[in-house]
């Protein structure tokens, strides 16, 4: 009776001890993870939004690029123009000062020739003003293309500059975007080579009470109660065993890897049993003895195994049939790959 009653409160002990450990360690991993992929998702779409805006600025560029070309052609042109005028408007000042010269000397002379240089005179500076004139309108609509030339430079020089910026920005974007990807893609390569040692290791009994899956980062072995254990005990049976034993080897040797181990049980309500009167405590107890076996027969560190009780409510199946509530009945063993590495990436940016 007192052997009895020690292996009573041993089982409560057990009970309390894995209820509150496994759901924080298997959110934390999980968390990690989709804040991973999550920023990974936001740094490829801002990239892209980076690259539009790129492309906009560059085709801006070479717009204003164009607009510059054309306004130093105008502005070349003008400025022969102005010489030219200008040359023009020189010959007509010397000329009015020669026929001033002219007229000055024949004032003497007869009054016919002195009006008929008068003309002359009157005719050649009308020429002069109206010379000057477009001189002046011509020197106003240069100076308004060099306005027009010196800020469309600045302008040019300031997208330019701001390209550039971009350019870096998406540079730094890339890379981390890069860096993300490579470590998501050596978490997936360690899982895929997880998934295939526990595979070769177990190879003798997938399809057989045990499969082997893989999704969402994690290796998911799972074992059916036929495997493990008789209905409504948590002892394991000696083929269960043999099955835990070569996984616990697989571990041993992996030492990167979290191992979270879960029980289940149909939707039957247990007939209670001394202290193990529910199926939350039938499952707790069952992931606490896999986990015992695992321990006891490698040199896997306990600090990286929890053990949890799922009851009834996980089931793989919801009918009430007889074959669905022999799925359910089921215990499974997750492996996680530790997101150290990713974390050290996501803390240093």
């Amino acid at each position: 009776m007192r052997k009895y009653i020690q292996s009573v409160v041993y089982c409560l002990l057990i009970i309390a001890f894995v209820g509150c450990v496994p759901a924080n360690k298997l959110k934390d991993e999980k968390t990690k993870r989709e804040n991973c992929e999550k920023e990974l998702a936001n740094y490829k779409a801002s990239s892209q939004t980076f690259e539009t805006q790129v492309t906009e600025l560059k085709n801006k560029i070479a717009e204003d690029d164009k607009r510059l070309i054309g306004l130093q052609k105008d502005t070349s042109i003008i400025g022969t123009n102005y010489r030219n005028l200008t040359s023009k408007y020189d010959k007509l000042n010397q000329l009015n000062e020669s026929l001033l010269d002219k007229y000055n000397k024949l004032l003497l002379g007869s009054n016919s020739e002195s009006e008929k240089l008068s003309g002359q005179l009157s005719s050649t500076q009308e020429q002069l003003q109206r010379k000057e004139d477009d001189l002046k309108k011509l020197q106003t609509e240069l100076q308004k293309k060099e306005d027009d030339l010196k800020m469309l430079k600045s302008e040019l020089d300031k997208k330019k500059t701001d390209l550039d910026g971009l350019n870096i920005e998406l540079k730094k974007r890339e890379d981390r975007v890069k860096e993300l990807e490579n470590v998501l893609k050596q978490k997936d390569e360690a899982v895929n080579a997880l998934k295939k040692k526990v595979s070769d290791a177990l190879l003798g009994f997938e399809g057989k009470g045990l499969t082997i899956t893989q999704k969402n980062g994690k290796v998911y072995v799972s074992l059916d109660e036929s495997l493990l254990f008789q209905s409504g005990k948590w002892a394991v049976e000696p083929k269960g065993v043999e099955v835990l034993k070569k996984l616990a080897k697989v571990l041993e040797t992996n030492p990167d890897i979290n191992v979270l181990v879960e029980g289940h049980t149909d939707d039957v309500p247990m007939k209670g049993l001394g202290d193990v009167k529910d199926n939350w405590d039938l499952s707790s107890v069952r992931a606490t003895s896999v986990v015992k076996i695992i321990t006891q027969n490698s040199s896997t560190d306990p600090k990286r195994l929890t053990a949890a009780g799922r009851g009834e409510f996980f089931p793989i199946d919801a009918d009430k049939t007889k074959e669905a509530r022999a799925k359910n009945r089921r215990t499974e063993i997750i492996l996680t790959p530790k997101l150290d590495e990713l974390l050290k990436v996501l803390e240093g940016n």
